[in-house]
């Protein structure tokens, strides 16, 4: 009897294979992380080979420790990093270049160059993004340039390219596919079509023929051919913070999640018709199940969050591990006047400034290191409310029904109380954490559920969350503007800092 789903989820700093039971509640984890890799300044890259090692080793450590095979297992999930880019041999499945991660900024020259007198926004009404280091399209321009012979390769026929969904698959299964969600975040991708834009691959010289063939988000793709998961199909993939928004049932038109982990994540549920912001956020897929209408999202993109936490460990020394920012934090009532503005690759959503760099601003002598831990976590919540405010405007402009008035969260810095209830704070609004908080891989596993049956509907979904905690708003209207006045005197000085 096939009583679970297992979905994996490859992210930025790890692997895991997590499996689910039909509550949506977890049955066993396992997880391997692999080495971040800065060759230069803005550089960030992984060993696309590592990863794939990896995925395989917690594949099968999570079926060995619970006692599991593929029997006991319906389908597979896959979730993802999703603007990490990854070039391999057609014949052989040998990347050709590191993978570039979504962190990167190598391709800034790049993206100016590619929007000519047009700017940013030249492709933004077909593929809902600016042009941005941010998203995978630039990133393959780079290989293609910089890899001796690797254009006339490509056009050969001899190169395939990939986010990180179809790096997995094309190991798992042999085949060449992508999603809609991933593939919404190439840049390469009519929003409206869903189908790659030839206009934009001929202008980025992308050869098409490199590129995978983009399917739903929930259906049956092929049977994994090798490996303990033998003959057990995969059916689902999502983008993490798209599979993030699926686990968490935001489902209907107006719902939305914030995914706070390596960076953060904002996504709002806006229906069947793209939204296109005039407030700085992107328009993206937020799923497509089968055959049915896709549905879109506005996403608000932070770059810094969960990672200024560890740069605060690593770079720094100050803590030993992540855990101990929150006791330290809580050991001043306040951040002392200062306040970090974490620009390490720029800022993303909703300002997109590329020249941005990291501050800390407003030091005196009194300022301590448990003053700095406050401001680490709430530079989280200060770059939130800049994003759902920009959701605000857009939906004030555009005259849709889409007012927050709560917000869902998940991903590693949610169990932080003290953050929580200042994101609460500072929004003005209630966050709620869910019982599973694992909603990313829960997601890749509903879709993947779906496809073959184990979950009858999106019914089912919606019934398996459950609150677990929620923060109340508790600051005064007086402070809460003081503190967002500071913090964006902070930002306005990271500007202008790369030329």
């Amino acid at each position: 009897m096939r009583r679970y789903v297992a979905a994996i989820d490859q992210g930025t700093t790890s692997s895991r294979c997590i499996v689910f039971d039909r509550r949506g509640r977890v049955v066993g984890v396992a997880q391997r992380e692999h080495e971040q890799l800065f060759p230069r300044p803005g550089w960030v890259e992984h060993d696309a080979e590592t990863i794939w090692r990896n995925t395989e080793s917690v594949i099968g450590e999570v079926l060995e420790r619970n006692g599991l095979g593929a029997d006991d297992i319906a389908a597979v999930g896959v979730t993802n990093q999703r603007e990490t880019t990854v070039v391999w041999e057609r014949a052989t499945g040998k990347p050709i270049h590191h993978a570039i991660v979504w962190q990167d900024t190598r391709t800034d020259r790049l993206v100016t160059e590619l929007g000519g007198e047009a700017g940013p926004t030249r492709y933004q009404d077909r593929t809902g993004l600016p042009l941005s280091t941010y998203f995978a399209g630039p990133k393959l321009r780079w290989i293609l340039d910089h890899v001796p012979g690797a254009q006339e390769r490509a056009e050969a026929g001899e190169l395939c390219f990939g986010t990180i969904d179809s790096w997995v698959l094309r190991n798992l299964t042999g085949r060449h596919i992508t999603d809609v969600t991933n593939a919404s975040r190439t840049m390469l991708m009519d929003l409206r079509t869903l189908q790659w834009d030839s206009e934009i691959c001929a202008e980025f010289r992308i050869p098409e023929a490199m590129l995978p063939e983009i399917r739903s988000s929930s259906e049956v793709y092929r049977e994994i051919t090798s490996g303990p998961l033998r003959g057990v199909p995969v059916a689902g993939i999502l983008g993490d913070q798209q599979a993030a928004t699926f686990g968490q049932a935001c489902l209907i038109p107006g719902e939305a999640k914030n995914t706070y982990g390596t960076g953060n994540f904002m996504l709002l549920n806006t229906g069947t018709t793209p939204v296109f912001s005039k407030h700085g956020l992107l328009t993206t897929v937020c799923y497509r199940l089968g055959d049915q209408p896709a549905v879109y999202a506005l996403e608000g993109s932070i770059a810094v969050t969960g990672s200024l936490v560890q740069w605060f460990r690593d770079n720094l020394g100050i803590i030993d591990s992540a855990e101990e920012i929150e006791e330290l934090a809580s050991s001043v009532a306040d951040n002392g006047g200062a306040y970090i503005v974490p620009a390490f690759s720029g800022l993303f959503a909703p300002r997109w400034r590329p020249d941005a760099r990291g501050v800390i601003a407003g030091l005196t002598r009194f300022v301590n290191k448990a003053h700095l831990a406050r401001a680490v976590l709430e530079s989280t919540a200060f770059q939130t409310l800049e994003v759902v405010d920009a959701m605000r405007a857009d939906a004030e402009s555009q005259r849709l029904d889409l007012e927050l008035t709560t917000l869902k969260v998940d991903g590693g810095m949610t169990g932080n109380d003290l953050l929580m209830q200042f994101q609460s704070d500072i929004l003005d609004v209630p966050v709620v954490r869910p019982v599973v908080t694992e909603t990313t891989a829960l997601g890749a596993a509903y879709a993947a559920g779906l496809a073959v049956g184990y979950w009858s509907g999106t019914d089912d979904i919606r019934a398996n969350w459950a609150a677990d905690t929620t923060w109340q708003p508790s600051m005064s209207a007086e402070d809460r503007e003081e503190h967002i006045a500071a913090w964006n005197k902070a930002v306005e000085r990271t500007y202008n800092w790369v030329d």
